[in-house]
């Protein structure tokens, strides 16, 4: 028998997390614990793992944003690996500063780059597009930044289409995340990309991500599917029907717990999230009986915990929404 050849898919990928002075550190270490625990999880199952993290920066030492000194930086370097992301988190203050000469010797690094999906991609967190617009890597792409940087980022590059009120925005080989906690969100949908969703949900739990990907979510998660926004109310809207699927929702309900009307309630939802109301309920429910199934419950008990009205109502959103298989087959052994 031949031994099995590693595959591109398979090959381990380099992350430079490309540091300046006054890096924010929040920016940088929550996605660096993510494909930390990643790896773990990975060496647990025995296999390798997946992320190589290197600390990349124009001087060998800098201070953060907590005034906390990093020291043993690696140069910014002249070959990459066959694989590699690069990532640039953001700085203090209202304006990103690039005349400094480390912001220079960076944004000269950055210009070199040539992006391609699945060999060197890009991805930024905060006002790491700021950084990366100036060195001409968003002409003609969909970004998106932190909210006080979005008129910043607009003018750093006139052609790039800057989406607000997103957790993350994909346009590959660039993904941008808002800033912050978000970059830890984006770095699980790329640990999710290369590893499976089941291992990204277990880096999730481990980091006590719940509102994005729980424990007790389904590996296709209609929270990742439908919460990539950042409206106030629909959150507290979709954290009040996960929370009490069961319980009966009409729009006006959920309305109310949004403080808006029903009709302004359904535009909210499909403008942010790409489903009507109570498509997300359906959504929910089905979650909910999926769960049951699997832990052995037949099909009229978990159209009963779900909050569907019958059988049928369950049977009609497993083909709505294309679920594999049948109801009845889930919990056969």
């Amino acid at each position: 028998m031949k031994p099995l050849e590693m595959t591109v898919s398979a090959l381990p990928v380099q992350v430079l997390f490309a540091l300046l002075p006054g890096s924010l550190v929040l920016d940088w270490a929550g996605p660096a614990e993510a494909l930390r625990i990643a790896n773990q999880a990975l060496l647990a199952q025995g296999l390798p793992p997946r992320f190589h993290l290197h600390f990349v920066s124009p001087e060998p030492e800098s201070v953060s944003s907590v005034g906390l000194m990093l020291a043993g930086l690696l140069p910014l370097p002249d070959k990459l690996a066959p694989i590699c992301w690069v990532v640039l988190v953001g700085l203090p203050g209202s304006k990103i500063s690039v005349a400094s000469a480390p912001a220079r010797s960076l944004l000269h690094w950055l210009r070199g780059l040539r992006l391609a999906p699945g060999t060197l991609e890009l991805v930024t967190i905060c006002a790491g597009a700021v950084l990366a617009a100036h060195a001409g890597l968003l002409a003609g792409r969909r970004a998106t930044t932190h909210h006080h940087h979005l008129q910043e980022l607009q003018g750093a590059e006139p052609s790039c289409q800057v989406i607000a009120n997103r957790v993350f925005v994909e346009d590959s080989p660039v993904y941008s995340s808002a800033g912050v906690t978000t970059g830890v969100d984006l770095m699980l949908h790329r640990i999710g990309a290369l590893c499976g969703p089941a291992l990204a949900a277990q880096v999730a739990q481990t980091m006590v991500v719940a509102l994005r990907r729980g424990p007790h979510d389904p590996e296709l998660s209609p929270f990742l599917a439908y919460r990539n926004h950042l409206h106030a109310s629909l959150h507290r809207v979709q954290d009040a029907v996960s929370q009490q699927p069961a319980q009966a929702w009409p729009v006006s309900a959920m309305a109310s717990v949004a403080h808006t009307s029903p009709r302004h309630l359904t535009r909210l939802f499909i403008g942010h999230t790409g489903i009507a109301p109570l498509q997300y309920l359906r959504r929910i429910r089905l979650a909910v009986a999926q769960t049951a199934l699997q832990s052995g419950r037949n099909v009229t008990q978990a159209a009963a915990m779900a909050g569907f009205s019958s059988d049928t109502q369950l049977r009609r959103a497993w083909h709505q929404f294309d679920v594999p298989g049948t109801p009845s087959a889930q919990n056969l052994p």
